[in-house]
């Protein structure tokens, strides 16, 4: 199967399944700011994943932000600098705490389960988590359609390649980028996972070929929003970088303020609302 046909049978499948959100107040996280719901969600398996949703006080539409799901057991509640500025949803992907029944995810050991198998690998199914996150997140009448944000990992690049109406896309980490040859550049996970993983026998040219489904240089060109990628590496990433139709580079400088700082400005002058710092001046 080529790329395109095995993405199109990812949104054939979902198209197919109802997502049928349940919301649920959440009345000790409300705040003047905001008020705050868990959200399930089914995806395809059929799969019922989780999501904490806040939307902030007063009249709409506000500006949207969905955080996909980072790489590990939990996802925290959205920030509540986010929190009472956009419509955000945090979304936890099967697996994951909080969207475990049936099914717990492995740490490590996630990124190479079914990894033999680009029909069965297992992130098939959590890409297809984020994107049913992205059709509801923009179909809530309190969002503004002309500013809905993503970021997270490789997962927000391929949302918003899969899923029009993205005005600003926010690279925050990177999993799949020339994963083959970043675990030969570190011993650390995730990546070792695929080092692990081959070590106990499996082939590297299959491992390769699944995981180029996934490689976010190949989603880049079909994202239309503005990208900012926030990376150790510029050179490392030039390649992903000139592959988006208008991105630029944030070199981090793990400082946590000074990068937050930033991450925040960014995407608030995007979106039209205040930047706000996380830490004390």
């Amino acid at each position: 199967m080529n790329f395109d046909s095995y993405w199109a049978a990812v949104d054939e499948e979902l198209a197919a399944i109802p997502g049928r959100p349940v919301l649920d107040l959440v009345p000790q996280r409300a705040t003047d700011e905001a008020t705050s719901y868990t959200v399930r969600l089914t995806s395809t398996g059929p799969y019922r994943v989780f999501g904490h949703l806040s939307i902030p006080t007063g009249d709409g539409p506000f500006p949207a932000l969905l955080q996909t799901p980072r790489y590990g057991s939990v996802n925290h509640v959205p920030h509540p600098n986010d929190r009472s500025r956009y419509v955000v949803l945090g979304l936890m992907h099967r697996g994951q705490r909080l969207a475990d029944e049936g099914f717990s995810a492995a740490y490590p050991g996630l990124l190479t389960m079914d990894i033999d198998d680009p029909a069965s690998y297992i992130y098939r199914g959590i890409a297809a988590d984020c994107l049913r996150g992205a059709e509801f997140l923009m179909g809530l009448a309190e969002v503004d359609r002309a500013r809905v944000a993503v970021t997270g990992d490789d997962l927000a690049v391929l949302t918003a390649a899969r899923r029009p109406g993205f005005s600003a896309v926010r690279v925050t980490e990177l999993l799949f980028y020339r994963a083959m040859e970043a675990r030969l550049r570190s011993s650390h996970y995730p990546l070792e996972e695929l080092n692990d993983y081959l070590r106990a026998g499996s082939s590297a040219e299959i491992v390769d070929k699944t995981i180029a489904y996934f490689d976010p240089a190949r989603h880049a060109p079909a994202v239309a929003g503005r990208t900012l990628l926030a990376v150790d590496d510029p050179d490392w990433c030039a390649p992903l970088t000139g592959a988006f139709p208008a991105a630029s580079v944030y070199q981090l400088t793990h400082l946590d303020g000074t990068d937050n700082d930033f991450l925040d400005a960014w995407l608030a002058e995007l979106s039209g609302v205040r930047p706000m710092s996380r830490y004390l001046a």
